[in-house]
C-alpha cells in the first residue's frame, strides 16, 4: 500500500518513511472497517429477493426501506462527527461499529414493512458519522499531496465490498431453511458479526493523533506534525479562520454538498437496485451475485486509475467532471439494453464513472477547512450528499412500479450524474487543484509560499 502512496523517488527519506509507516498502520484497518460497514448497509439488495417473497414488498416499499437508512444517517451525522473531533476517533469509531453491528444483526427479525423501515432507519442512526469521520481522520495523518490516493484507498472498500457482498450474499441465501431460518435471515445475522469483532481491533490499533503515535520515531512524529501544522497555517492565511457556524453556511461547502447529493443519488440508486435489475435476466440468486460483482470490479480499477491521475496532474475539478459524464453515458446506454447482457457492460462503464468521481471530490474540502470547521463542514457535505441515498432508491423504485420497467429510473440517475458534473463546472473555480508536488516534504517556510488548493 505504501507504494501507491509514495512513488516519487525524489521525496525526502523522512517523508517516504513516515508516510509508508502511517499508510501500513492505518489504511488496511480503515479500508476493512468501511468494507464491513458498506456490506451491512447494502446487503439488503440481496435480502430483497427473500423479503419480497416473504412479505410481498413492492419496488416502492423496498426503495423506501433502502433509502430511509440515509435519513437516520443524515440527522445524526454532524453531531457524531463533532463528538469524534472532541473525543477521539479510536473510541468513537469502536462505538459506532458495535452499535451498527447489533442493529444490522437485528434486521434478521423484521416481521413486515413497518419493522423493515424502522430497522433500516436505526441502522442509519447507528452508522452516522463513520465516513465523514474517516475523511476528517485522514486530515490528521496525511499531507494534502496524498489525500486523493488515500481517499481512493478508502473507497476501494465500496466497489470491493459490493463485489464481495454480491458473492457472499448469493452464497448465504442458499442457507434457506437451515435451523428453521430463511436465507435472508442468515445473511443479516452472519454479515453483522465482523463489525462487532473489528471494534476490538480498532481499540488496539487505531491512534487518535500523530502526537500519540509511539510506533513512529520522534523524528517522524516531528516531521508529520510540522508539515500538517504548516498546511493548516497556510489554509488559514489563504481562506481565513472558519468557525463551525461559518463552515456550515459557506457557499463552497454548500456547493460541494449539492454536487455530492447529485452523484450520491446516482450511485446509491444503482447500488441498491443492481441486484434486482440483473435478476430480470432470469439468473439464480448465486448467478445474480456473480453478475452483480462485475461492474464493481471494473469500477474499482477505474477508480484507482482516476485517483492516480488526479494526484499526478494535481487536478480535481476536471477529473470529477469527466468521471461524471462517463457515468451519465453508461446509465443512459443501460436503459434500452435492459434484459440483455449488454446492460451489464453499460453498468460497468457507469461504475467506472461513479466511483471515479470520489477521490477527486473528497480531496477538495480539506483544502480550505480544518479543525472543528472541517469536522462540521465535511459532515454537512456528506449528510446532504447522503440524502441522495434516500432519493435514488426511492425514485427508482417508484418509477419501476409506475412504468413496469427500470429504464425511466436509469435515465433519472443519469440526469443526476450529469447534474453533478454541471454544478462542478459552474461552482468550482477552474483553479481548483491539489497542493503542488513537493510542498509536503519541504520545511514550513517553503510550504507557506505555495497557494493551497481552492474550491
Amino acid at each position: 500500500m505504501s507504494g501507491g502512496i509514495s512513488t516519487v523517488s525524489a521525496l525526502p527519506e523522512i517523508e517516504r518513511r513516515t508516510v509508508a509507516k502511517v499508510s501500513w498502520r492505518l489504511l488496511p484497518l480503515i479500508v476493512l472497517i468501511y468494507f464491513i460497514a458498506y456490506m451491512d448497509r447494502t446487503n439488503v439488495g440481496f435480502a430483497s429477493f427473500g423479503l419480497n417473497r416473504e412479505f410481498g414488498f413492492s419496488a416502492t416499499v423496498y426503495g423506501w426501506g433502502a433509502g430511509i437508512f440515509f435519513l437516520g444517517y443524515v440527522i445524526f451525522e454532524i453531531p457524531s462527527n463533532l463528538l469524534l473531533e472532541r473525543n477521539g476517533a479510536r473510541l468513537w469509531i469502536a462505538r459506532i461499529m458495535v452499535t451498527w453491528g447489533l442493529v444490522a444483526g437485528a434486521m434478521a427479525f423484521i416481521t413486515g414493512p413497518v419493522s423493515f423501515l424502522t430497522m433500516r432507519f436505526l441502522l442509519g442512526v447507528a452508522e452516522a458519522g463513520f465516513f465523514p469521520g474517516m475523511i476528517l481522520y485522514f486530515t490528521y495523518w496525511f499531507p494534502r499531496r496524498y489525500r486523493a490516493r488515500v481517499v481512493a484507498a478508502l473507497f476501494l472498500a465500496v466497489p470491493g465490498s459490493n463485489a464481495l457482498t454480491a458473492v457472499i450474499s448469493g452464497a448465504l441465501l442458499q442457507l434457506d431453511g437451515v435451523l428453521g431460518l430463511h436465507g435472508w435471515q442468515w445473511l443479516f445475522l452472519l454479515e453483522a458479526v465482523p463489525s462487532i469483532l473489528l471494534a476490538f481491533v480498532v481499540l488496539a490499533l487505531m491512534t487518535d493523533r500523530p502526537a500519540k503515535a509511539d510506533w513512529l520515531t520522534s523524528e517522524e512524529r516531528a516531521w508529520l506534525e510540522d508539515t500538517l501544522e504548516a498546511e493548516r497555517r497556510s489554509t488559514v492565511r489563504t481562506h481565513g479562520h472558519f468557525t463551525l457556524k461559518q463552515a456550515l453556511t459557506d457557499g463552497r461547502v454548500l456547493s460541494l454538498a449539492a454536487i455530492y447529493f447529485c452523484i450520491g443519488t446516482a450511485t446509491y440508486g444503482i447500488t441498491f437496485f443492481l441486484p434486482p435489475i440483473l435478476k430480470s435476466l432470469k439468473l439464480s440468486d448465486w448467478e445474480t451475485g456473480l453478475a452483480t460483482a462485475v461492474p464493481y470490479v471494473i469500477g474499482t480499477v477505474g477508480m484507482i486509475a482516476w485517483s492516480w491521475s488526479s494526484d499526478r496532474r494535481n487536478e480535481r475539478r476536471w477529473h470529477f467532471v469527466v468521471a461524471g459524464v462517463i457515468a451519465t453515458l453508461g446509465l443512459v446506454a443501460a436503459g434500452p439494453m435492459l434484459g440483455s447482457l449488454w446492460a451489464l457492460t453499460a453498468m460497468s462503464v457507469a461504475a467506472v464513472g461513479l466511483y471515479g468521481t470520489k477521490p477527486a471530490f473528497w480531496a477538495m474540502p480539506g483544502e480550505f477547512l480544518s479543525g472543528p470547521a472541517a469536522a462540521g463542514g465535511i459532515a454537512l457535505i456528506n449528510a446532504i450528499g447522503n440524502l441522495g441515498g434516500f432519493v435514488g432508491p426511492y425514485v427508482l423504485g417508484w418509477l419501476k412500479d409506475a412504468t413496469g420497467t427500470y429504464e425511466a429510473g436509469l435515465y433519472f440517475l443519469a440526469a443526476c450524474a450529469l447534474a453533478s458534473a454541471t454544478i462542478t463546472v459552474l461552482a468550482v473555480p477552474p483553479g481548483a487543484k491539489g497542493s503542488r508536488n513537493g510542498t509536503a516534504g519541504r520545511p514550513a517556510a517553503a510550504t507557506e509560499r505555495v497557494r493551497p488548493e481552492t474550491v
